[in-house]
This record gives C-alpha cells, structure tokens and sequence, in this order.
C-alpha cells in the first residue's frame, strides 16, 4: 500500500486524518446505504460501489497492522481532558497545587 492510496481511501470515505474504526465503519455504513440499488431509483454506479468497497477494505487492512503506542505522550495526545488536568494540577488557581499520582513513576 502507498500513502497516497490510503489518502484517496479516506476521501472516498469523507474522512480526515484521523478517524476511529468505529468512524470508518460508520461512514462506510453510511455510503454504502446511499449507493445500494435497493435505495437507488436511478441506473447504480458500479464504479462507485467498487471504489468505496476498495476503499474500506484498504482501511479495514490498514488498522489491522496498525502498531499501537501505549505511551504517556500518546495517551495525552488521545486524552486531552486528562493532558490539560496534568498541565494545570499543580497550579494553585486551576488544579490542587499538587502533583498527579501517576507522575511519581
């Protein structure tokens, strides 16, 4: 797989750069309701169909072999409620003037 098709799997799709599995699959519930031929009155667009098809399997595969990071600066970047408690909990105005727990280890 090249970046520039999984770039075009995510505007088939009306993704942005990130997304959850639980967005690419809901998006793609969507279209795929939107282009079936039950839905359509008019001629159905293979071509479409076959796109956004290639397109969620490209996805689907593509978070497969994603390598999750369970690190401290990912689980920030993914939490920001919590990055922000973090950032302002040792100031006296917006946290508790004391460190967080989990910055001891």
């Amino acid at each position: 797989m090249r970046y520039q098709e999984l770039r075009k799997a995510l505007e088939i799709l009306g993704l942005g750069e990130r997304a959850t599995l639980t967005e690419i699959k809901f998006r793609y519930r969507q279209l795929a309701k939107q282009h079936h031929p039950d839905a359509q009155s008019a001629a159905v667009d293979q071509e479409a169909i076959q796109q956004l098809n290639a397109a969620y399997a490209l996805l689907c595969d593509y978070c497969e072999g994603y390598h999750y990071c369970f690190s401290r600066e990912e689980f920030l970047e993914q939490n920001p409620e919590e990055r922000l408690r973090r950032q302002f909990a040792t100031d006296p105005l917006w946290g508790n003037g004391q460190t967080p727990d989990d910055d001891k280890d």
